[in-house]
């Protein structure tokens, strides 16, 4: 039996945009996204600490060190520019391998940069 766990977070990172004609995804700034393991076109869990919303979509990389996230598409109705959000993927373990392994956490800073990260 394999069990989902959460393998990636960002933590409290700042909407920067949010553009309705767009297919659907979330854009992320590479360096949160190497930080977190994160890969562009995974599946991921967003929840809206502003307005309580949740959503599954996709991640596309936005250039590294910009500080963009951007919600695009239909998602863009539930969430708007300057919403403090939380990005979170999951991955299939084992049990046996969850009892050791440890999420790539990070908490992002006003300018969703790196302020703190349990890889440390």
């Amino acid at each position: 039996m394999l069990i989902k766990t959460l393998k990636s977070k960002i933590h409290r990172a700042t909407v920067t945009d949010a553009k309705v004609d767009y297919p659907g995804s979330i854009g992320i700034d590479s360096d949160l996204l190497e930080a977190t393991g994160l890969v562009p076109y995974e599946l991921v869990l967003v929840a809206d600490a502003t307005n309580g919303n949740r959503l599954e979509t996709y991640v596309v990389p936005e250039p590294a060190g910009s500080g963009k996230i951007t919600i695009l598409g239909a998602a863009a109705h539930l969430m708007k520019k300057d919403d403090i959000i939380i990005i979170m993927g999951f991955g299939l373990l084992t049990p046996e391998e969850a009892k050791t392994f440890k999420p790539k956490v990070i908490v992002a800073n006003e300018k969703n940069g790196i302020k703190k990260t349990n890889q440390n």
